[in-house]
């Protein structure tokens, strides 16, 4: 299955966490999948089974963000070039 909307359901039955993080992940994870890097460095489509492979193999005590960064370190530790699809928190506010 590709990377779609039913990613954040399967990221929700794998993972739990909120509505929010789920979103955030699921956008990264199709941003990544559509910039063709993933594929291109590993030479394998970036899937849903792929990304929840991935995802698992982080320790277990991390939040879905944060398995994502870890798995995103790795690539990047690996390839380079995975940084800009880590989550981050914007600490600005409104003014």
């Amino acid at each position: 299955m590709k990377i779609g909307q039913r990613f954040e359901r399967r990221l929700d039955e794998e993972f739990g966490g909120d509505a929010g993080t789920r979103r955030v992940v699921a956008r990264q994870a199709r941003d990544l999948a559509d910039c063709g890097q993933f594929a291109t460095d590993v030479d394998q489509e970036l899937t849903v089974s792929v990304v929840v492979e991935n995802l698992r193999d982080a320790p277990d005590d991390l939040t879905l963000p944060e398995k994502w960064n870890w798995w995103m370190g790795a690539l990047e530790l690996a390839y380079g070039g995975y940084d800009r699809f880590r989550v981050v928190r914007w600490a600005g506010g409104s003014e």
